[in-house]
């Protein structure tokens, strides 16, 4: 039986935090989705703790997602992540400095795959390549991964196919998933999780940003239980 991925509700938009954040989060607190998070960039740090602290009330799991590429700003993120208790690091490259950190606090530790760049990030690199990484970063301690499948400048459905199949930990395949189209290839794969967050400022579900929440948790399920 295939897995029901998780929707990790991402407050941004255009790979940073959007500036109304909290007040979106208010309107869906109450909303079928069990994960969400957040850039680190752009709100300051005493309001992701306290927006944080707000979503682990409504007992929601939490993640950050930091889109850096070098270790001190992959490390500086993942401190920010540690003093915002949340439960997952997403994104950065993969650094041991990181690691340590996030396995210090009892943090989840999901890294990109392939050559990342610019912001919204760009995913390149070869499949082959991103799974030989992603199963040498397994045997170091990476928890999962944060793939940008739908950035990739390569084959995208092939890639999303090929990685979750052959990587032997859970995959969450973050970035411009904005179609029922997408999301009926994510359910096909059958991957750990996925992300949507600027797809539902954009209204691509057509509604309120909760009941848009609600619309692709209701599909998720309704076509998993008719497959």
């Amino acid at each position: 039986m295939k897995n029901t991925p998780e929707l990790i509700v991402m407050l941004t938009y255009n790979d940073k935090t959007a500036a109304n954040a909290p007040e979106i989060f208010e309107s869906c607190r109450s909303c079928k989705a069990d994960y969400f998070g957040f850039k680190e960039e752009d709100l300051p740090l005493p309001e992701m703790k306290k927006l944080f602290a707000e979503i682990k009330k409504c007992g929601k799991k939490t993640a950050l997602e930091v889109v850096a590429y070098d270790e001190e700003h992959c490390l500086a993120g993942a401190q920010m992540a540690v003093d915002c208790g949340c439960d997952f690091l997403m994104g950065t490259m993969f650094y041991d400095s990181v690691l340590e950190l996030c396995k210090k606090h009892g943090m989840r530790y999901m890294p990109y795959v392939g050559k990342v760049y610019d912001r919204p990030s760009v995913l390149g690199g070869t499949i082959d390549g991103m799974i030989a990484e992603a199963n040498s970063l397994i045997e170091k301690g990476a928890d999962g991964f944060d793939l940008l499948a739908y950035r990739y400048t390569g084959d995208a459905h092939e890639l999303i196919r090929r990685f979750v199949s052959e990587v032997k930990a859970p995959v969450c395949l973050a970035g411009s998933v904005d179609s029922y189209e997408k999301l009926d290839e994510i359910l096909e794969v059958s991957p750990w999780s996925f992300t949507i967050g600027s797809a539902f400022f954009d209204n691509q579900f057509d509604g309120t940003f909760a009941e848009q929440i609600d619309k692709v948790c209701d599909h998720l399920t309704k076509t998993a239980v008719a497959v």
